[in-house]
């Protein structure tokens, strides 16, 4: 090596050594040198020591609400639908369910003449929950001979019967069984606080998994392995009974009417449903904003139904304009809108404000939120996890500026159980919605007759309600 040469590999070797104290690659380790870069890039001046001082002995929202929207904020809406009695879900997952339930109130209400009315959310709970525990058992039989940690199959185990579900679910088991008054099955107390009885059904079905592939591995024809089944979803239907009670078969309806007239009828629970609703729950599709696939194309997501018999869930993929066109249509025509939202960020419950910004943590922290949607949904950021209904929007210029929420979380969350939804908040954190197809230009319905790209069971789309 001569002279030269020798300044040259010294000089990298120089460098690298300064690198590696200077951290210009970064480190691996926190060694002593990583913790004082860390400490030196902060500077405890006075504005940084006043906000050390107010966050750590002040709740992080009161400090981050935007003054300025709260004082813009206003609960009027130019689009309004008559509605009346907010639900409440309690500790439960059933929102899917209760929003259902809400967009048909309206109508039942017209149709009985009455002030207020409220379907029963157990009577569906019930066979909800029942149908789920047959699918699980299913699944678990078709995928008998696939290895314990295929992932597939880890996602079913996860959660066997959850309180969660998707429109589909509620439409499936509506169109299945009726539906009923509140009065004739209302809540229990393990309706209202599912924790109890889920635990126990849920341990029930992952007994009854393992039980099912040690006969399958042991030879056990299928069809014994089905009847087997019958048994194990017995001991489900009597866990059911016991937590929820029995539904009913006929009942009789015992009411007033606005007239004061008193009305008695019998009915079964799908008479009472044809009656009550007026409209065919399966001219409703689902349309959603799912921002990791491609736009304008239907997609498919595996075991992502309650009932073995129907379709898993399917939807038209479309951006998020056209959910809120399309969703506004509807609003003017009458009819409330089932959506699914993540209600995990950027809503104030006082006064019943989502916003994007009501909580300016950004201004707050000094530290940037430059992830987009479809990132936000890839790492589980944001996902839909509840469901709710428009049931009123104010517009200018044709467009909606913001939006009536019907929530189910009781009258003391909100405005008294109604949330306002800013379209900024709309754009960031719904997903889906629901819409009767007459209101989808031909267009857009001529995606639905395209086969469906399968999404697996683990896409954040179904996962995020179980």
């Amino acid at each position: 090596m001569n002279y030269r040469t020798f300044n040259f590999v010294s000089l990298i070797a120089l460098i690298l050594v300064f690198c590696n104290f200077a951290f210009c690659g970064g480190f691996k380790d926190l060694d002593q040198a990583a913790v004082k870069e860390l400490k030196s890039s902060l500077k405890l001046d006075a504005q940084t020591r006043a906000l050390m001082n107010a966050v750590t002995n002040n709740d992080i929202k009161s400090l981050a609400l935007n003054r300025e929207i709260l004082n813009n904020h206003n609960n009027i809406f130019n689009l309004k639908i008559d509605v009346e009695g907010i639900t409440d879900q309690e500790s439960s997952g059933r929102c899917w369910m209760f929003a259902a339930l809400n967009i048909m109130r309206p109508t039942a209400m017209q149709k009985f003449n009455v002030s207020s009315f409220k379907f029963s959310e157990l009577y569906l709970f019930f066979w909800d929950k029942l149908e789920k525990a047959n699918l699980f058992l299913e699944t678990i039989i078709e995928t008998r001979r696939r290895d314990i940690d295929d992932r597939e199959l880890q996602a079913l185990l996860h959660s066997p019967v959850p309180d969660g579900g998707w429109w589909n679910y509620a439409a499936n088991i509506i169109e299945k069984y009726g539906a009923v008054p509140k009065s004739i099955m209302p809540e229990t107390a393990n309706s209202s606080k599912t924790r109890g009885m889920n635990k126990a059904i849920q341990n029930l079905m992952r007994r009854d998994a393992a039980e099912l592939r040690r006969l399958s591995q042991k030879g056990t024809k299928e069809s014994a392995l089905r009847s087997r089944k019958v048994e194990m979803l017995k001991d489900v239907y009597k866990l059911l009974v016991l937590h929820l009670g029995i539904p009913p078969q006929k009942f009789t309806w015992r009411y007033e009417d606005k007239d004061k007239k008193l009305i008695e009828k019998e009915y079964t629970p799908l008479e009472f449903y044809k009656e009550a609703a007026g409209f065919d729950l399966s001219q409703y599709i689902t349309i959603a904003d799912h921002p990791v696939y491609t736009y304008n194309k239907h997609y498919q997501i595996n075991y992502c139904r309650n009932l073995f018999e129907t379709p898993d869930m399917n939807f038209i993929n479309i951006d998020i304009n056209s959910l809120k066109q399309f969703a506004l249509k509807s609003l003017k025509n009458n009819e409330p809108v089932w959506f699914g939202a993540d209600v995990g960020w950027q809503m104030e419950r006082d006064q019943g404000i989502m916003a994007d910004g009501i909580y300016d943590y950004e201004s707050l922290y000094g530290i940037k939120d430059n992830i987009t949607k479809a990132e936000r949904f890839l790492y589980r950021i944001s996902i839909p996890n509840h469901a709710m209904a428009f049931v009123a929007a104010d517009t200018v210029n044709g467009k909606a500026v913001k939006w009536r929420v019907e929530n189910s979380w009781g009258t003391e969350k909100g405005d008294k159980g109604y949330w306002t939804m800013y379209d900024n908040w709309f754009d960031k954190y719904v997903y889906i919605v629901i819409i009767n197809k007459k209101y989808l230009p031909e267009d857009v319905q001529a995606i639905l007759k395209t086969k469906p790209e399968k999404l697996p069971a683990w896409d954040p789309m179904r996962t995020c309600f179980q």
